[in-house]
């Protein structure tokens, strides 16, 4: 196995972000002007979002899509989580040049790519962006059957995203790719943003701790500033063993897919993923920092195609 295991610190965002730059305040009003409601000077006088607030926070996502991403619908029951946009088109923008170095310095674009987004969630969040971003067409697979019609919503009402995005019931809990991925289907790449607490108890813990640290006070009751429910925080066994089943089953598909990824909040599993990696034979592994600020993650991706099957996945599936 050939593993690229570097951990550099990573300040900014990826550079074709959208949002690597502050954001443009007056043109997300004009998109979305209820969002004023929720705007402050911080402590350093400057007016900003009350991030602490869910309502707030999906205001300011749905202004986001609206601006930047060109939709002119997006919304989800309250429970559901709600994801911080920029990590996540980073992501993306991170995959899009792994594949590139496979494809003469060119990231492939257009539907004949397809990526298979592991817990699509109700808000489609990542399927929006590569659609948006890259013209790739999407397999978002869900075990929730109301995330799965949310997300459905959302795709109906975009112009720019009908026909690009299928979703997909997974209707076992306790598989990844087992019931998704046909027999002979075929993935360019696969993501996923694993859940990362194994309890409730643990969940609320990491909250208390993550708002400590921002505001310098203790927090009984901790109100989740990007809500979510229990599917899509909690795992029994935490992150490590869902991504530890993810590997596992991968391995049962390793020609249908060039390149399967995580994301890895917790840096203390990365012994343990690399170590289950090599333990199913995966051919090549890359990590890639990821973060700002006070929170950082990284992306792990893996293959179990040879050189000359990468040689010959990329002649036949990607247009130069």
């Amino acid at each position: 196995m050939s593993a690229n295991k570097s951990q550099q610190e990573k300040a900014r965002l990826h550079p074709r972000n959208k949002n690597k730059e502050r954001y443009d305040l007056e043109a997300l009003l004009a998109c979305v002007p209820e969002l004023k409601n929720h705007i402050a000077p911080n402590k350093y006088g400057q007016d900003s979002v009350d991030f602490f607030s869910p309502l707030a926070v999906k205001l300011l996502n749905r202004a986001i899509l609206y601006h930047y991403y060109g939709l002119t619908y997006w919304d989800f029951p309250e429970e559901n989580l709600c994801p911080p946009i920029p990590g996540r088109a980073d992501y993306i923008h991170h995959m899009a040049d792994l594949l590139a170095v496979h494809n003469f310095g060119r990231i492939p674009v257009g539907q004949n790519f397809t990526c298979l987004d592991v817990g699509v969630g109700a808000n489609c969040i990542y399927p929006i962006i590569g659609v948006t971003e890259y013209d790739w067409h999407f397999i978002g697979s869900e075990i929730d059957p109301k995330s799965i019609d949310s997300a459905q919503r959302i795709v109906e009402a975009n112009a720019s995203l009908q026909g690009k995005i299928e979703c997909r019931l997974q209707t076992d809990k306790t598989d990844v790719f087992f019931r998704v991925i046909g027999k002979e289907e075929k993935f360019d790449i696969s993501i996923c943003n694993p859940p990362f607490h194994a309890s409730a108890e643990e969940a609320t813990k990491g909250t208390k701790r993550k708002l400590k640290n921002l505001t310098n006070k203790q927090v009984s009751t901790p109100q989740l500033n990007f809500a979510g429910v229990s599917n899509e925080l909690i795992y029994e066994g935490g992150e490590y063993k869902f991504v530890h089943n993810m590997i596992r089953e991968s391995a049962k598909y390793s020609k249908n897919c060039f390149w399967f990824s995580t994301l890895v909040s917790k840096q203390s599993n990365l012994k343990g993923i690399y170590s289950n990696l090599d333990k199913y034979g995966a051919v090549q592994v890359e990590t890639i920092p990821m973060g700002t600020g006070n929170k950082s993650t990284r992306l792990v991706a893996w293959t179990f195609l040879t050189k000359e099957e990468q040689t010959e996945w990329r002649k036949s599936r990607w247009s130069i």
